[in-house]
């Protein structure tokens, strides 16, 4: 496969050439935003043959892409709202990247669905059920993960003893998938690079090319140096989520799609505090409550409110965690504490805008529009269904060019560590004996990188200290820091705790145990000098601490206040400039 394809490293070198490849050709289409539908534009648009360079201000799935409850997933709450044709869309690709496209990345994942009404709940949740596995099969494909089945209040308790018994009567058992969001992204990008397309993060779009109506191209800023260039492109594509409008803004006013922002908190707490060998699924009020096995952790969210506020960095305040507690600790009989509570993650949502004015109940469907010539934007939908945004985007392309495209082949492009996963990792023991590590880190490796465990296995052979841990996040290998930045994209400290990595939430010092470390092990390969080292350590203990005291303060207009206090890294070029997502 690698032979056949050029190279799939997004290192500093690789950064530089391609932005000095988008300024000097013109380009079939440039995509902004370097999010779950932007990655997957760049490479929908790479294997149809066209000529393709992708942009983004910040990190990649700097925003909504790395702040997702991480799941695969129909969304049952749509198939109550008679939503048939998204739920069965998205299972679909449900099943089209648990076996074909991204087997390493995408895993099934157990629930249980508490029941709390006897008499009529049990029949109408079994019904739904029933529904959604028969929905999950596609042509060529079975489900990919198992069936659903019925369990007494006994047998429940013997797969989740930490449900209270006397908050529930029985259950029902059902599977679903989940994914590394921001490595998933981060591997479509590296993807698509591999095919040909040009990617640069923390390079920001502030203006367009017109002639006359049309839009031939973007005006851009690396701001990492401060130049600025431009991109020629004979279509470009807006995909930056909940920055949709501002991105429109830059064009001359709103456009056809108008995009509201729906703030979902989650919370982290480590594996030991829930007795549980299957995630959980609850309803509230307002839409519904998981709890999601994430390694040595649960994952538990989300919230669904409104937010106006900056988007960049959505704040979670006392009262959405307080929230999700209270929430999951009406079914627990052992109830968590803000104690408990490793990290906090917000993300939003992007929302079409409708008549209503409850977010949980705007479209999650996606639209794509041609506001002006050689512009396309697409919005809305869902992660899962990132894919099918990706190939309608792309087909709009085509038609505003004046020649053939081929049709859409991502369905059959397994992602970059796909192709020979399953053969690895039947063969882990054997990789476990002939690198030195312990098969459990093999494990972890092959989950994490695929087929591409042989680049971080290289780099451990040529330092062997690289095959420690880090001290106090021992559940990733110094190693993986490094390459993050040599073939993953990260640029700084931030890129690696957050999103190439997860210490930012899986640990209680929530990266700051680990952060100089971190700092030392980025200095060769992105060429800092021990100015930059501190700068890096000193901007991330910020951030970390404005985050904690933002989540002491009651509402969304303290916490992003607070927030805020923290600079960023890298500035994007203007507070009223496009913020690509």
């Amino acid at each position: 496969m690698r032979a056949r394809m050029g190279s799939a490293r997004l290192g500093p070198a690789e950064r530089s050439a391609a932005l000095a490849q988008m300024g000097s050709e013109e380009l079939d289409v440039v995509v902004i935003g370097g999010g779950v539908v932007g990655a997957g534009v760049a490479l929908d648009a790479a294997t149809r043959g066209l000529t393709v360079g992708l942009l983004e201000a910040r990190d990649f799935a700097s925003g909504t892409s790395s702040r997702s409850s991480k799941l695969i997933h129909g969304g049952l709450r749509y198939l109550e709202q008679l939503n048939f044709d998204l739920v069965r869309e998205a299972l679909q690709e449900r099943a089209l990247l648990l076996q074909r496209i991204a087997p390493h990345l995408v895993r099934p994942v157990p629930f249980l669905f508490p029941l709390t009404h006897p008499g009529w709940e049990r029949p109408y949740v079994g019904a739904g059920l029933m529904m959604y596995d028969s929905l999950g099969f596609s042509f060529g494909f079975t489900r990919g993960v198992p069936g659903h089945r019925h369990l007494s209040r006994t047998r429940a308790l013997r797969l989740a003893p930490a449900l209270r018994r006397k908050a529930f009567s029985g259950a029902v058992q059902y599977w679903d998938a989940q994914v590394d969001d921001a490595r998933y992204v981060m591997t479509t990008l590296r993807t698509a690079a591999a095919y040909g397309a040009y990617v640069a993060s923390r390079a920001q779009v502030v203006g367009f090319l017109r002639e006359g109506e049309r839009v031939t191209g973007v005006k851009a800023c690396d701001l990492e140096t401060g130049g600025e260039f431009d991109v020629r492109a004979r279509q470009v594509v807006n995909a930056t989520g909940v920055w949709t409008d501002d991105i429109q803004a830059l064009v001359g006013g709103r456009g056809q799609i108008h995009v509201r922002a729906s703030k979902g908190v989650h919370l982290v707490v480590p594996r030991d505090r829930i007795h549980s060998l299957t995630g959980i699924i609850l309803r509230t009020e307002k839409s519904v409550l998981f709890v999601i096995p994430w390694g040595r952790h649960w994952i538990i969210g989300t919230t669904d409110t409104r937010w106006d506020l900056d988007r960049a960095h959505p704040a979670a305040s006392r009262s959405d965690i307080d929230y999700v507690l209270d929430h999951v600790n009406a079914v627990l009989s052992v109830p968590l504490t803000r104690e408990d509570v490793e990290g906090v993650y917000a993300g939003l949502r992007p929302l079409l805008s409708g008549e209503s004015e409850e977010t949980s109940k705007l479209s999650r469907e996606h639209v794509v529009a041609h506001p002006v010539p050689g512009l396309v934007m697409v919005a809305g939908g869902k992660y899962t269904t990132y894919r099918v945004m990706a190939r309608d985007a792309v087909d709009a392309v085509a038609h505003g060019l004046d020649q053939r495209v081929p049709p859409s082949c991502t369905d059959r492009i397994p992602l970059v560590g796909a192709e020979g996963y399953q053969a690895l990792w039947n063969s882990r023991q054997r990789l476990a004996q002939s690198s030195g590590l312990h098969v459990a880190r093999i494990e972890h490796l092959l989950q994490r990188y695929g087929s591409m465990i042989d680049e971080v296995l290289a780099l451990i052979e040529e330092d062997p200290s690289l095959a420690k841990p880090l001290a106090g996040a021992d559940d990733y290998l110094r190693a993986e820091v490094v390459y993050a930045a040599t073939h993953e994209g990260a640029r700084h400290v931030n890129d690696v705790l957050t999103r190439r990595t997860h210490i930012s939430i899986e640990t209680f010092h929530r990266g700051l145990g680990v952060v100089e470390e971190a700092a030392g092990l980025l200095a060769g390969p992105l060429e800092w000098d021990d100015d930059q080292v501190k700068r890096e350590v000193e901007y991330y203990t910020k951030r970390v601490e404005a985050e904690r005291l933002s989540q002491e303060q009651d509402t969304d207009q303290e916490a992003d206040a607070i927030r805020l206090g923290a600079p960023e890294i890298v500035p994007v070029a203007s507070p009223e400039a496009a913020r690509p997502a």
